[in-house]
């Protein structure tokens, strides 16, 4: 299974990005084979639209799971019509997230947990 984790750079040893469509990279692992690959957000500085950007990103990917701090309205919807879920309030390194991840320890949401345009800085 392919997992998508939302990180501050491009390591395992990274934190996890509290946001999901301005975060700076995408850890892609696979939960199979161990394997990983960085790859960096370009849309993140977008003025707009950047979370359903990152979802189409995702899908693209082939990602089946995201795992982030939060997640907006319009990625939250990009993510659920490619069939991706969702899990949120994941802190920690990257690599701390996968181990839960895999233990089972995070659960998928039914829902945004953050308001529209929460991650632009203001």
């Amino acid at each position: 299974m392919k997992i998508a984790i939302t990180s501050m750079g491009a390591k395992l040893e990274d934190k996890v990005d509290p946001r999901f469509g301005r975060c700076h990279y995408f850890i892609l692992f696979d939960t199979e084979t161990n394997k990983f690959e960085a790859v960096e957000n370009t849309g993140a500085q977008g003025m707009g639209g950047v979370g359903i950007l990152s979802g189409q990103i995702m899908a693209d990917k082939g990602v089946e799971t995201v795992l982030t701090g939060s997640c907006g309205p319009n990625a939250f919807q990009t993510l659920q019509a490619a069939g991706i879920k969702v899990i949120t309030g994941v802190t920690g390194t990257v690599q701390e997230a996968i181990e839960k991840f895999k233990s089972g320890e995070l659960k998928a949401i039914s829902q945004a947990n953050a308001s529209a345009h929460s991650g632009m800085k203001k």
